[in-house]
């Protein structure tokens, strides 16, 4: 199955429990990363990868993400008429370049659910899914997502996005392995969720990005509820993988996991020091941090 990958789903409908209780009455996607929300990443490196038509899987009581990026009027004319034009060319800009839906997880049944509500949407073609609480910063000129698109153009079936990751942290993830058929793309033959240590069947955790063919939704409606009653993504992807319709892209890039608590610190230091308005200040807060941490070592 061939064609162009113009559609995205992003599940984002989850409690975010690891960010409690900040997310009690915010959205895990909407925590900010410096001064732009996790989901606003997300939809920029969807649109940057070619995506033209994007639905959102919300939950009850996350209509704060459609407020962010649905129109501002007020905030906008007050902008405008206090002459911050820079700043309102930003504002506007948030999610131009794709017509965002959205769709409500009613029960939240797991991500497998999630993804199976977009069948409508996602039609006879293949499509993207994004994670939104996750950012992916590629370095190379294709975005994360734009690298799966590539590689779905090769071998024309689903795709999945993987890293390397730690052996001592293997345990965390869905790890896949198989056969290499090009440098840093695989033929996934298994997947093994969260493996005991050793077990594990490569150094490879799938990674927050996938490109699936409408395959994927057959195989979701044959999979029944695992862990908490709820439908695991990675299960139906199994079936893809056993009969060979599944291949794994290891990402020129790294994974952000704005879901944790050290992942959401981390994360917003490193693309704080990024910005050169504020690099200095927080080098010089860090090490005054760090050096006061040392000395009540002693």
């Amino acid at each position: 199955m061939s064609g162009a990958v113009k559609k995205a789903v992003i599940p984002a409908a989850g409690f975010g429990t690891r960010m409690l209780p900040f997310t009690k009455a915010v959205p895990k996607e909407l925590v900010p990363l410096v001064d732009k929300p996790v989901i606003q990443y997300v939809v920029e490196e969807a649109i940057s990868s070619g995506i033209e038509e994007i639905l959102i899987i919300l939950s009850t009581g996350k209509e704060a993400i459609i407020n962010h990026f649905n129109p501002a009027y007020e905030l906008e004319t007050r902008l405008n008429t206090s002459g911050k034009t820079e700043l309102l060319l930003e504002i506007t800009s948030i999610g131009r370049g794709a017509v965002i839906s959205y769709i409500y997880q009613q029960q939240l049944n797991g991500l497998g659910d999630a993804v199976k509500l977009a069948e409508t949407f996602a039609g006879n073609g293949p499509f993207a899914v994004l994670l939104g609480d996750t950012v992916l910063d590629s370095n190379s000129e294709l975005p994360v997502t734009g690298q799966l698109i590539k590689e779905y153009s090769r071998c024309g079936h689903s795709v999945t996005a993987v890293e390397a990751v730690p052996e001592e942290k293997l345990s965390r993830y869905g790890v896949v392995g198989g056969k290499w058929e090009l440098p840093g793309c695989m033929q996934v033959e298994t997947m093994i969720e969260k493996p005991a240590p050793g077990t594990a069947p490569s150094c490879f955790a799938v990674a927050s990005r996938y490109v699936f063919t409408p395959e994927i939704f057959p195989a979701l409606r044959a999979t029944p509820p695992g862990k908490n009653n709820e439908i695991q993504l990675t299960d139906a992807m199994k079936q893809l993988a056993a009969s060979g319709r599944l291949n794994a892209r290891v990402i020129d890039g790294k994974r952000y996991d704005l879901g944790s608590k050290a992942g959401f610190i981390t994360a917003n230091v490193e693309f704080a020091l990024r910005r050169s308005e504020l690099a200095g200040a927080i080098e010089t807060e860090l090490e005054k941090i760090l050096q006061k941490r040392k000395s009540d070592r002693v």
